[in-house]
């Protein structure tokens, strides 16, 4: 008898709007055991893995989800960690609606297995449960690999490597692990302890961790290289980009990196609990569109903010943001500014911020971005009352270490040029991955370059890879 098919997703049970909004807690609460049986139970186990092979990491999720349906759910995240030491942070944060849910065959008719959800269950099951299983580490090599960074492109790396025998350490510039998951993501996105649990499984592997640790400054990576086989550079990319607009130089002027860490790394919206001392403004507006974007304005309504805008050039259809983040930024009350664009800000005498002139804008005909572009209304200026300016428009790559790492190639951007099959950079026994190669892009994408990085240093150090 053929399986009966099911179109519906089991919804996310979360807290509401009106609670949330007042506290830092984690959103979206988690599936149950029953719920996540329920949803795994609608997989198709289709003979292609199409979701598979939307996974930059290749995770086996037929494997997983299978083992949800049979209730062995340490075989399943068993199966995840095979391929990816990040479960909880992924099943949280990873855009799987544009990667392994957008190839669901369900999708073509209802909607996708929710992918992720799962994800995140196994990884949550397993940390409830105690039960985490080490995996096999192959004998020593005797190499060392030095990894610039412990975001997620560095974490994935040095997960890879360890487990194949080689000598691990990672080197961070802060005085936290994680990487951009750490000082750029909320905690009501993703909390902080999941992050320190991702990162202390990787170090229970044997992988040693240096915070406070400055690599272009403490140390080249020049240096590093007399004591180190290899080095992998996933130094994200923390230099924020500006509008480039008169009145950026006035007080209430942020980038999203500074705001967004002063919060996430810093604590400072437990001020004074922690040293942190954070501004409270009430009128804020979030320059751009993206998944920063929106976690800045949800962060300024739960530090207490009467109005958060994003205020964004193109529609609600351009809109590069999830659209589960989205819908929980709306349903907390952000305020959206749709085909708007900053002109001026405008300050009092005593320096502060108090206005934003604006323009209203129209689409055009598509960019280069593939999205309709722009184009200006003549004659329709204005002003919007604001008190704070965050600009969430993005980054670059720090460039530190390109200026005190002689011969490595860098592109327009200041972002590291690499090989894009392996990571190999211009510079013998130096790879990279991230987004010190691409700018700021997805936690997934940053693993996917740090897994192929890891199987090309792994062929060099045995003697037959792209450097030998």
């Amino acid at each position: 008898m053929a399986k009966k098919i099911d179109y519906n997703r089991r919804p996310m049970p979360k807290q509401e709007p009106f609670e949330r909004v007042r506290n830092f807690d984690e959103v979206a609460l988690g599936y149950t055991e029953d719920l996540a049986v329920e949803e795994a139970s609608r997989c198709l186990a289709c003979k292609k893995s199409f979701c598979k092979e939307g996974c930059p990491v290749a995770v086996d999720i037929p494997g997983f989800i299978q083992c949800i349906v049979d209730r062995d759910f340490a075989g399943g995240i068993k199966k995840i960690k095979e391929t990816n030491a990040l479960p909880a942070v992924c099943g949280r944060v990873c855009p799987q609606e544009d990667q392994c849910e957008k190839v669901c065959v369900l999708g073509k008719k209802g909607s996708p297995v929710a992918i992720g959800r799962l994800e995140r269950f196994l990884a949550d099951w397993e940390a409830a449960s105690g039960e985490t299983e080490t995996p096999d580490i192959l004998p020593s090599t005797g190499k060392k690999i030095a990894i610039v960074g412990s975001g997620p492109a560095g974490v994935t790396v040095a997960n890879d490597l360890v487990l194949l025998g080689h000598d691990i350490t990672m080197f961070e510039a802060l005085h936290d692990a994680g990487g951009v998951l750490t000082y750029g993501i909320p905690e009501f996105r993703l909390p902080k302890a999941i992050v320190r649990r991702e990162v202390e499984y990787v170090e229970s592997l044997g992988v040693k961790l240096r915070l406070d640790y400055i690599v272009g400054k403490t140390k080249t990576i020049d240096r590093i290289l007399t004591e180190f086989d290899a080095v992998f550079v996933g130094a994200g990319a923390g230099l924020p980009w500006f509008m480039e607009i008169p009145g950026e130089n006035l007080n209430g002027v942020y980038s999203a990196n500074e705001y967004l860490t002063r919060c996430n790394l810093m604590k400072g919206f437990r001020f004074p609990a922690y040293d942190t001392p954070i501004k409270r403004p009430s009128y804020v507006a979030v320059l751009g569109g993206g998944n920063v974007a929106m976690d800045s304005a949800r962060t300024a309504l739960r530090l207490g903010a009467d109005e958060a805008h994003i205020v964004y050039r193109r529609s609600r259809t351009e809109l590069p943001a999830r659209l589960e983040e989205v819908e929980n930024a709306e349903e907390e009350g952000v305020i959206f500014d749709f085909l708007t664009q900053p002109m001026r800000l405008i300050g009092n005498e005593s320096g502060w911020l108090t206005e934003m002139e604006c323009l209203k804008m129209e689409l055009g005909e598509p960019d280069s971005s593939g999205r309709r572009r722009p184009v200006p209304i003549e004659g329709s200026e204005f002003r919007m009352k604001t008190d704070a300016v965050v600009c969430s428009i993005g980054n670059s790559p720090n460039p530190l270490i390109p200026l005190t790492t002689p011969g490595l190639e860098v592109g327009r951007k200041g972002n590291i040029v690499v090989d894009e099959a392996t990571g190999k950079t211009s510079r013998d026994a130096i790879w990279a991955g991230g987004d010190v190669v691409t700018g700021a892009a997805t936690v997934i994408s940053a693993m996917g370059a740090g897994r192929n990085a890891a199987r090309d240093i792994h062929e060099f150090l045995s003697g037959n890879g792209s450097n030998a």
